[in-house]
């Protein structure tokens, strides 16, 4: 299978598994993951979504043999849904980048919401040394690293390093590579035994807010503030602060605390 699945305490984790082609994006591996992502919305047993990858590279980008075949539009279709879902998830997305991430790999990274790399990895957007732009990704990268860099990347195809992305706020955490496994992991459980209620609110703002006039992003923050206060996991969340222990939220799917034994 080019993608591994597995589901545990709440985490939908996909792995890229084609490392003899440098974990190269073909069409089946972009509506492989499109299609779990998409189905992972209505389901409450799934609170974070990882996305990592085997082998020593995390992303080649496309695969060039598949891209000049006859199937470009279907290839297309699937890089356009694929690099859009970040924007439109309800689900936070945890990205743990193990190695290079260049083109299409990139644009992958961008879908994150908390993203984790090896220390050292490389990415970029190297499509203009051979006579392409990355239109598909271009839109992601530039919400994630701004106009201008995105801009400068695609024009020259140079390369960088996880440490200056983290500065550019692409990636948030760096990591020795043999540590990355085990924080991404740590990351996407912690995300999902926090509040969905919570959780819900939060991606639904970061979806909307940002097409939003300023009063009009204030409004929604209001009425999605005062929704969630009014909510049984509030109430659970203060009164856990005050008594110092862990929250055991009333939204959370009836036998989680049992089952995965995350919370005390």
């Amino acid at each position: 299978m080019k993608i591994l699945i597995t589901h545990k305490h709440r985490v939908l984790h996909l792995t890229l598994n084609r490392p003899d082609k440098r974990n190269a994006l073909d069409a089946e591996m972009c509506r492989t993951l499109f299609k779990e992502v998409s189905e992972a919305q209505d389901r409450k047993d799934v609170g974070a979504i990882l996305i990592s990858a085997l082998g020593t590279v995390f992303c080649a980008g496309m695969d060039l043999d598949e891209a000049r075949g006859p199937n470009e539009a279907d290839l297309t279709a699937a890089h356009e849904a694929l690099f859009t879902m970040g924007a439109n998830t309800v689900k936070p997305i945890v990205i743990s980048v193990n190695g290079a991430a260049l083109g299409g790999g990139l644009g992958l990274v961008a879908q994150g919401h908390v993203v984790l790399a090896a220390e050292g990895a490389t990415l970029g957007l190297p499509e203009i040394k051979i006579g392409l732009w990355p239109f598909l990704v271009y839109r992601s990268v530039e919400a994630a690293i701004g106009p201008h860099r995105t801009l400068m990347l695609s024009l020259t195809g140079g390369l960088f390093q996880s440490q200056q992305a983290m500065g550019w706020g692409l990636i948030h955490q760096c990591s020795p590579g043999e540590e990355l496994e085990d924080r991404s992991k740590a990351m996407a459980r912690d995300l999902a035994k926090a509040s969905p209620v919570a959780i819900a609110a939060g991606m639904q703002y970061f979806r909307q807010a940002r097409h939003m006039q300023w009063a009009e992003a204030g409004e929604l923050a209001a009425e999605l503030r005062t929704k969630v206060m009014a909510s049984e996991d509030f109430i659970e969340g203060c009164l856990a602060f005050k008594e110092r222990r862990e929250p055991r939220w009333p939204s959370m799917p009836a036998n989680f605390y049992q089952k995965n034994k995350l919370v005390s």
